[in-house]
């Protein structure tokens, strides 16, 4: 089963990062987002990708097409100008790079990759979040049903506490907790075939032309997930995921290399 990945967006809330990169190569531990996307995809036993390139795709591109001589080890000798790799990366990937346009939207990217992804029900997410789930366990439920599509719903990280009052005297505070967010669409989702048919234009948004229209006829569910799920939209979210990365506790890491 393929999944999609999108990562042709501008990244304007992280434009300190993604001036000269793409969001999904900003890294997080020495690797960019997209790595660790892709790894924890792999690591359920799903290898093949098809990226949605845009803003400064030939970035992405470069980063596969070299990606056994900046992931492996080589001996470099100088006087002969010979270069030899002394070890390989072991990811057994096939990835499919695919520029979807500067310029197109969400959902159009999704409709220019249709040709590539056949008749076939794929998974798609985002290219700039990561999370524990089991993408096994999310198609389960969706085979369980007959929606064209199926989300992953989390909750967003909780961000700011509350202050109650009497008077000027507080008379609580606490730090907010995440489970008293709602629910929002994380990606990890998967879909039908018959969603292109919801999508026309490479201006079409995914969560607007798609999921909310599949939403009012009844074509889409929703996979809960109560557990760890982090985006990276702000150089803040960036720090929280590197912190993680460096304390030997990311939860979304289940490979060992």
């Amino acid at each position: 089963m393929k999944v999609v990945i999108l990562a042709g967006g501008f990244g304007t809330r992280l434009s300190e990062e993604t001036a000269l990169t793409p969001k999904p190569m900003v890294q997080i531990g020495g690797a960019p987002i997209l790595w660790h996307i892709m790894k924890s995809y792999a690591s359920f036993g799903f290898r093949e990708f098809v990226v949605a390139l845009g803003y400064k795709g030939e970035v992405i591109k470069n980063y596969f097409l070299h990606y056994g001589e900046l992931a492996g080890d080589l001996t470099v000798d100088l006087d002969r100008n010979v270069v030899t790799q002394t070890r390989r990366p072991h990811e057994d990937w096939v990835v499919h790079l695919v520029d979807t346009g500067l310029n197109t939207l969400t959902g159009g990217r999704l409709r220019r990759l249709a040709p590539l992804l056949g008749g076939e029900t794929f998974m798609l997410t985002y290219g700039d979040g990561v999370s524990d789930v089991d993408p096994n366990d999310v198609l389960a439920l969706h085979r369980g049903t007959n929606a064209l599509a199926t989300v992953t719903a989390v909750r967003p990280p909780a961000r700011f506490g509350g202050i109650q009052f009497d008077g000027d005297r507080v008379t609580g505070f606490a730090e907010k907790r995440q489970t008293d967010e709602g629910w929002i669409n994380g990606g990890f989702m998967v879909m039908e075939p018959a969603v292109m048919n919801y999508l026309s234009s490479d201006k079409d948004v995914l969560e607007v032309d798609l999921l909310e229209r599949l939403a009012a006829d009844g074509g889409l569910v929703a996979y809960r997930h109560e557990k760890f799920w982090q985006c990276m939209d702000t150089v803040r979210d960036r720090h929280t995921l590197e912190q993680m990365w460096d304390s030997g506790q990311a939860p979304w890491k289940r490979w060992d290399r």
